[in-house]
């Protein structure tokens, strides 16, 4: 019985990609979000459970890079078309690609699908990451969760900070169609990055991830949502400064 305990949180994990991606097709961005960080909690604990319970499957690795695919690769996806969409001009408007029929009518900018080149880039890199050995204990290029919070973080800070001088910035379609262009890469870099998993809880051997955990506390209480942009960037910079030592 025991044995089926990750698989079942991992399923939590599907279960949260889903409602997010339902939300986020709907537009609801901030209620998309708030799907998708479950989804990455219950990502995080599966892997855990696993490792206590010994029950560590190939079934459960395929299980939790497909519903990492949906959670933090569908969602973040969509939520970058919908972030393009509304910054492009004429997004109101109705898109004709065929005037012989209305099956291609789309009541959106054809250039916002650009935005869905994140699902695309975290395909690949979870696909990768299945066959890849190297990343047992560590990452090549950046988790497809932590991209997700990235992109995830963009409508957040518009609703909650909208006073900020990031929100210009963010309804900017060419800093949208830049930062898409760069989560690509980034999720498919040869960049090595350390993994938030704890074999012992000493800090002896975790220094860099108890580090990292008090910039994010810090972080957090002074930049709230801005918080989540500084978090990626400070664990891409930490996993440079560990891996030139």
């Amino acid at each position: 019985m025991k044995k089926h305990i990750p698989n079942c949180i991992t399923l939590l994990n599907l279960l949260s990609g889903s409602i997010a991606t339902i939300l986020a097709v709907q537009g609801n961005l901030i209620g998309a979000a708030f799907f998708v960080c479950l989804g990455i909690f219950f990502d995080f604990f599966d892997g855990l459970a696993a490792r206590a319970l010994n029950v560590k499957s190939e079934v459960g690795l395929q299980l939790d890079s497909l519903a990492d695919v949906v959670t933090s690769g569908v969602v973040p996806g969509i939520v970058m078309f919908q972030l393009l969409n509304s910054a492009l001009p004429g997004a109101d408007a109705i898109t004709e690609w065929s005037g012989d029929s209305n099956w291609f009518d789309f009541d959106f900018n054809p250039v916002a699908i650009f935005g869905l080149l994140i699902i695309l880039g975290s395909g690949f890199r979870l696909a990768k990451f299945n066959v890849d050995d190297r990343q047992t204990d560590s990452f090549i290029g950046l988790p497809t969760p932590a991209n997700a919070l990235l992109i995830l973080s963009l409508p957040l800070i518009l609703t909650y900070q909208s006073g900020s001088f990031a929100t210009d910035i963010i309804l900017n379609e060419w800093f949208l169609i830049g930062l898409t262009i760069l989560s690509v890469v980034m999720l498919n870099a040869e960049l090595p990055l350390f993994a938030l998993k704890f074999k012992q809880w000493g800090f002896k051997g975790n220094e860099v991830r108890y580090i990292f955990i008090a910039l994010c506390a810090v972080f957090l209480i002074l930049f709230q949502f801005l918080a989540i942009p500084l978090i990626i960037l400070s664990y891409v910079l930490l996993s440079l400064i560990v891996k030139s030592k």
